[in-house]
């Protein structure tokens, strides 16, 4: 993994960005709906079809895209939970320092996730502000959809897509 994403914080540059895609193929996806309706749902399926592996964070649901849903991060069984390179996020900016707290934990004990991803209109400087400093320095992105970006990185070369 690029030291790169262990240094980068809240100023996203396409280069960190390509890093992520390129390097993080497991992808954690807290606030995953079984709706299909939903955003999170078409990205979570559109980030599968291109071969991330995606496990569904949703307390509500069983299994969402034919994976097996958990009701938290903590509670992924630790063999799965020491593969998450990157988790995205899709909740409110105001419920979202649990999910890096998760994430600053889980990092400490296994050196993953590398990058935790706040999609579109998601901002909370303070969380990622947390997740960027300390002995873990996890990568943010905030305020970006990870299928609009993948998508725009592939089409100009830059993505593994």
């Amino acid at each position: 993994m690029c030291i790169e994403i262990l240094q980068q914080t809240m100023n996203a540059t396409d280069r960190f960005i390509v890093e992520i895609l390129k390097n993080c193929q497991t992808i954690a996806v807290v606030g995953l709906s079984r709706n299909p309706s939903k955003d999170s749902y078409d990205v979570a399926m559109y980030m599968k079809s291109q071969g991330y592996r995606i496990i569904p964070i949703n307390p509500y649901a069983d299994e969402i895209l034919g994976e097996k849903a958990y009701r938290s991060i903590p509670a992924i069984p630790r063999s799965i939970r020491q593969t998450i390179d990157l988790v995205n996020v899709f909740r409110p900016a105001d419920e979202v320092m649990p999910t890096v707290v998760d994430c600053i934990r889980l990092r400490k004990k296994c050196l993953n996730p590398k990058a935790i991803w706040l999609q579109a209109g998601i901002i909370n400087e303070e969380a990622a502000t947390r997740a960027a400093e300390g002995k873990g320095k996890i990568g943010v992105v905030m305020d970006r959809c990870i299928k609009v970006e993948h998508k725009r990185l592939a089409a100009v070369g830059k993505s593994s897509a």
